[in-house]
């Protein structure tokens, strides 16, 4: 059995979709009943259960646990290193994390607050015989595809990262089977694993091949991310702040090899997420 939290998030969709695949059992950890009907679809085993609380019954059986902490959550500095040990503590062997790439940037706090959890990793399982990995994922293709379809109706793609530098998208769903490597597989405990697309792509680069795509002119336009004063906030201006100024761009070598395959490229997300009209 394999724990899968915030499952109802699209990374966690992802992650129990790809171990399904597999023919892993999976058990969705998800905060509320609500209705979540592509989570519900795939006929995981979905359990309510409060990250900040007594996880116990999630985890009971489990022989791997796959933590995703809520996007822009302050408490995940102190919250994620807890359910770690916890789980270290009640005997699941198999502990994978979902990180970022370059943690390690603390001028973005989210950043600053994964490089915290990977610190605690080795504590969190001293002396209880689990093992850890980490998955350290680029920026998401799919966080394009709001902006994308727009775009296509505008003629114009809005850059809160500007207009000169690059961003190395992934693809969901390549991020989804490297996650299912990473929790099935023997002889990767203890590493840290990037996965990154295969395309340095700058806002422009991105406006042509829509326009490829759409067969209509698409230009970037450059915006400011604006700070509403809330914590999830602060994390998108500095995040964006800091991808204007240095772009956020890494090597497609290690998720490569996690794949046995070339990940996918950015024109081929656009051609699954938006295939041509009749």
């Amino acid at each position: 059995m394999i724990v899968v939290t915030a499952a109802g998030g699209a990374t966690g969709t992802a992650v129990v979709r790809a171990l399904l695949a597999r023919g892993e059992r999976v058990r969705a950890v998800v905060p509320s009943r609500k209705p979540r009907p592509e989570l519900d679809a795939l006929g995981a085993e979905v359990v309510v259960g409060d990250l900040t609380g007594d996880l116990s019954g999630a985890l009971a059986g489990a022989d791997a646990l796959y933590l995703i902490w809520p996007n822009f959550d302050p408490g995940e500095a102190t919250g994620a290193p807890a359910v770690l040990t916890a789980a270290a503590r009640a005997g699941v062997p198999r502990l994978v994390y979902h990180s970022v790439l370059r943690p390690q940037v603390r001028a973005m706090p989210h950043h600053a607050a994964k490089d915290v959890v990977e610190e605690a990793l080795d504590g969190a399982v001293a002396d209880t015989g689990a093992r850890w990995r980490v998955l350290q994922p680029c920026a998401y293709a799919g966080n394009l595809d709001g902006a994308v379809t727009a775009a296509v109706a505008t003629g114009e793609l809005p850059s809160p990262w500007g207009l000169e530098r690059a961003q190395s998208f992934v693809d969901l769903r390549d991020v989804a089977e490297a996650a299912a490597v990473l929790l099935t597989e023997d002889d990767l405990d203890s590493g840290t694993f990037e996965a990154v697309g295969p395309d340095a792509l700058t806002a422009p680069d991105v406006a042509a091949l829509l326009t490829e795509r759409a067969g209509r002119p698409v230009t970037a336009v450059d915006v400011r991310a604006e700070d509403d004063g809330t914590y999830a906030g602060r994390c998108r201006t500095t995040m964006f702040d800091w991808y204007r100024a240095h772009g956020f761009t890494g090597s497609p070598r290690v998720l490569t090899a996690l794949l046995g395959r070339p990940p996918r490229r950015f024109a081929e997300h656009l051609a699954d997420r938006f295939p041509p009209g009749p």
